[in-house]
């Protein structure tokens, strides 16, 4: 009978050394690491509300998911996901090196990099001279959140978009999308999916605008909406009813809906150089929570 023990001096540089490398390395997470990574999205959930409305809906299978979560650490002291947008949540440079790994590995399918700003730059220096250079790097943006009701009076006439109103509201959507962006999504094949997506966000009852002579003069979206945190996103006002207010009440209208509605906190991020839509947020009653930063491919 052949038998081994661990006074065996092989064996146990063997066995040290593969569990140094497998630490080191970036790891698919699979349904038995669900408590951990249920814990770390519970660790940070407004910077991590876009994960974890996914994982809460999915659970942590790729083919759920829409896409791949990878950990570092034993403990999990890195986590990252990879899908349409690459997000790196937590870690140091030694879990972004290896996220980087990973990512460079396979071809790209990410369109851009975002999430908490230290683990994000630190990722693009990792994966620069392969997907660079970048269309754009925004490299901080205050993450801002509300959890009591809005200090302005919210808009009593933004509302939720019904699904028969798509159509009237997609101008406003892609009107947005190309400001924000600055890529136009309508041509080209991107336009049927950008298209399903807004009206995705319509069916389930998470598009919000004001119309005036039937056409919307402010929209806005809640993007992610996990147990405890909703995520603002899209916000926009008609260029001809700007400087009115109306971003400042629709704003409200639509943080009302999650913290006194839903019972969620409110939050969203927003470009450092926006003075405009700062001062509005401000004023609405968002405050400060972390920085995000955003890398477009």
């Amino acid at each position: 009978m052949w038998c081994t023990t661990t006074h065996d001096p092989f064996l146990h540089d063997f066995w040290q050394s593969w569990h140094v490398l497998k630490l080191a390395g970036a790891r698919l997470l699979e349904e038995r690491d669900t408590n951990l990574v249920r814990s770390v999205l519970d660790s940070a959930p407004v910077a991590a509300c876009m994960v974890a409305a996914r994982v809460e809906e999915a659970g942590v299978h790729p083919l759920r998911l829409g896409g791949e979560l990878w950990g570092h650490g034993h403990r999990l002291t890195g986590m990252c996901f990879s899908g349409a947008n690459l997000i790196p949540l937590r870690g140091g440079p030694d879990a972004m090196r290896a996220f980087a790994d990973r990512a460079l590995r396979r071809r790209r399918v990410c369109s851009s990099l975002v999430g908490p700003s230290e683990q994000v730059l630190e990722l693009w220096r990792e994966v620069e001279s392969q997907w660079g250079p970048a269309r754009e790097i925004r490299s901080e943006q205050p993450l801002m959140a509300l959890s009591e009701p809005a200090k302005v009076t919210p808009d009593p006439l933004v509302r939720q978009v019904r699904p028969d109103e798509l159509e009237r509201y997609l101008p406003a959507a892609i009107a947005m999308f190309t400001e924000e962006v600055g890529v136009d999504p309508a041509p080209g094949g991107g336009f049927s999916s950008y298209r399903a997506r807004v009206a995705d966000l319509i069916a389930a009852g998470r598009a919000f605008a004001r119309f005036e002579d039937g056409e919307v003069v402010f929209k806005a979206e809640i993007g992610a909406l996990s147990s405890t945190v909703g995520q603002i996103q899209g916000v926009w006002v008609h260029p001809d009813r700007r400087s009115t207010g109306l971003g400042t009440a629709g704003t409200a209208a639509v943080a009302d809906r999650l913290v006194r509605g839903l019972g969620r906190t409110a939050s969203l991020y927003v470009n450092d150089f926006n003075d405009a839509a700062r001062t509005a947020y401000g004023k609405v009653g968002f405050r400060t929570v972390g920085v995000f930063s955003t890398v477009l491919l």
